[in-house]
């Protein structure tokens, strides 16, 4: 089972991005949840979501404290919200940033894997609003292959109408290009 911890701010698709891929990976015949977590619903305040993928059914029910994966949509949060807490000892961490994988293990004093993407210039680019959900699972996608990107093009065009989703569709493909893993 992978277990995924994602940060954001409310407004960002934090959330819609652990849905989207759980809807995916049971299409893909896998077993999958996604949870949100937040206190007061506000546009920027603190969000967490969670997501677990497995081969097997899944019987936990409870939040993520010990990921393998954690995704941060919003960098400030990897301060304000101690967002690299709990990633397991192999875990990957993926953040949306200017900052080199090396700059961002120095800031949190993580010694393992990392992955970044300017992913607000992508959704700018790409979507027009700095909305980085989409952005985020191109680059987790491409850090870690829980399932294939192309499975996500199905969930996505469910979920937005026809326009918005080829715009996202196009934004996690960019991601995925320009994910730097390290």
């Amino acid at each position: 089972m992978i277990e995924v911890r994602f940060h954001g701010r409310g407004g960002q698709g934090a959330v819609t991005s652990a849905e989207l891929i759980a809807l995916a990976a049971i299409e893909q015949g896998k077993y999958a949840q996604s949870m949100p977590s937040f206190g007061p619903e506000r546009r920027g305040a603190p969000v967490q979501a969670y997501l677990r993928v497995s081969d097997e059914p899944i019987r936990i029910r409870a939040e993520i404290l010990n990921p393998d994966i954690i995704v941060v949509l919003d960098e400030s949060l990897l301060e304000v919200a101690n967002a690299a807490s709990g990633l397991k000892e192999k875990g990957l961490l993926v953040v949306a940033t200017t900052a080199s994988p090396d700059e961002i293990r120095k800031r949190v004093g993580w010694k393992g894997r990392v992955a970044t993407v300017d992913a607000l210039t992508i959704a700018l680019e790409t979507l027009k609003v700095p909305i980085t959900n989409t952005t985020m699972t191109g680059a987790l996608l491409k850090a870690q292959e829980i399932i294939p990107l192309k499975s996500l093009e199905g969930p996505v065009r469910h979920r937005f109408n026809k326009k918005i989703a080829e715009r996202n569709i196009t934004a996690m493909n960019m991601a995925h290009e320009k994910t730097i893993v390290s």
